[in-house]
C-alpha cells in the first residue's frame, strides 16, 4: 500500500511538472503585409486581449498621395474604434492602394484582406475569428458595398459611399465646373471622355452595384454632404431599395451632418452599434 501511494504521488508530481500553462491573451497594434491568392496588401491590426474575436474590417476614403495610404488606414481604424461601443472586437484596417491604378481596381486588394481574415488569420495570428463585419467611409464605403456583392459576412456598414456616379462627376471635371482629380484623369487616359465612353465610367460607379447584396447592409449618409454626392444619392437609395435579390438594407440619413456623418452624429453612432449588436 505504501509503495502504491508513493508511486501515485510520483506520477502526480510528474504530470504537474509537465503541464504548461497557456499564455494570457495580449492586446497589440501592428502593421502587417498580408497575402491571398498572390495579392498583397498592408493592414493595421488592432487586437484586444482576447484570442477568440469578432472582427471589424475597415476601409479608408480617398487620399491624394501614395504616402498617405497607411496613415489613412490608421486614421480609419481610430475613427471606427471611437464609434464602436465594444472593447472586445479586433479591428483590421486595410491600406488599399489608389493613385497608381484605375478607380475601382483596388477591389482586388480589398477582397484579399477580407479573404485573408476569413481563411488565414487564425493560423498566422494564433487567434479564432468568429463574426466578420465590414465598414467603410467614402471610397471605403464604395469598396465594402461592392464586396457585399461578392462575399457573405455578418454585416456591412457604408458611410457616405462613393463616388456614386462617375459619369456625372467626371463630366463636371471635363467642363471645368469642379477641380480635376486623379480619379477622372486616370479614367480619361484609358477610356477617353465621358461623352465618348460613358458606359465605361458607369460600370465603375457605385450606381452599378445596387443588386445582389449577400449580407445585411447599413448605409449612413449626411444630407449636408457635398453636392456631387447628394445629386445621385436619391437615385442610388431607390435602386438599392428596389433590389429583389438583396438581404436587408437599412438607410440612416442625418439632416444636419456632412460627409463624416457616422463620426459626427450620435444617432448614426447608435445605429452603427445596434446594427453590429443585432447580428
Amino acid at each position: 500500500m505504501r509503495v502504491l501511494l508513493l508511486l501515485s504521488l510520483f506520477f502526480l508530481s510528474c504530470n504537474r511538472d509537465n503541464t504548461t500553462e497557456q499564455p494570457a491573451p495580449v492586446a497589440y497594434r501592428i502593421t502587417k503585409s498580408v497575402s491571398y491568392n498572390n495579392i498583397n496588401v498592408d493592414v493595421v491590426i488592432d487586437k484586444p486581449a482576447f484570442n477568440e474575436v469578432d472582427v471589424l474590417i475597415t476601409y479608408h476614403g480617398t487620399v491624394q498621395s501614395d504616402s498617405d495610404i497607411l496613415p489613412a488606414a490608421e486614421n480609419a481604424l481610430n475613427q471606427f474604434k471611437n464609434v464602436l461601443s465594444r472593447q472586445d472586437m479586433m479591428i483590421v484596417s486595410v491600406a488599399h492602394p489608389q493613385l497608381t491604378i484605375l478607380f475601382g481596381d483596388n477591389i482586388n486588394q480589398a477582397e484579399a484582406a477580407l479573404l485573408w481574415i476569413k481563411h488565414k488569420a487564425n493560423q498566422e495570428l494564433g487567434i479564432t475569428v468568429k463574426k466578420i463585419f465590414l465598414a467603410g467611409h467614402s471610397q471605403g464605403g464604395y469598396l465594402v458595398t461592392r464586396l457585399n456583392t461578392m462575399h457573405q459576412t455578418n454585416g456591412v456598414i457604408a458611410n457616405a459611399p462613393g463616388p456614386l456616379n462617375l459619369v456625372f462627376r467626371c463630366q463636371l471635371e471635363e467642363d471645368g465646373q469642379t477641380p480635376a482629380s486623379y480619379v477622372c484623369r486616370n479614367l480619361k487616359n484609358v477610356y477617353g471622355t465621358t461623352s465618348a465612353n460613358s458606359n465605361a465610367y458607369y460600370q465603375r460607379s457605385l450606381l452599378n452595384f445596387t443588386n445582389g447584396y449577400k449580407s445585411d447592409i447599413l448605409f449612413v449618409q449626411g444630407l449636408k454632404d457635398m453636392a456631387i454626392q447628394i445629386y445621385s444619392w436619391p437615385t442610388f437609395k431607390q435602386d438599392v431599395l428596389n433590389c429583389s435579390n438583396c438581404l436587408n438594407r437599412q438607410f440612416v440619413e442625418i439632416p444636419e451632418a456632412g460627409h463624416g456623418a457616422l463620426f459626427e452624429s450620435q444617432t448614426a453612432k447608435t445605429e452603427f452599434n445596434n446594427f453590429i449588436k443585432s447580428r
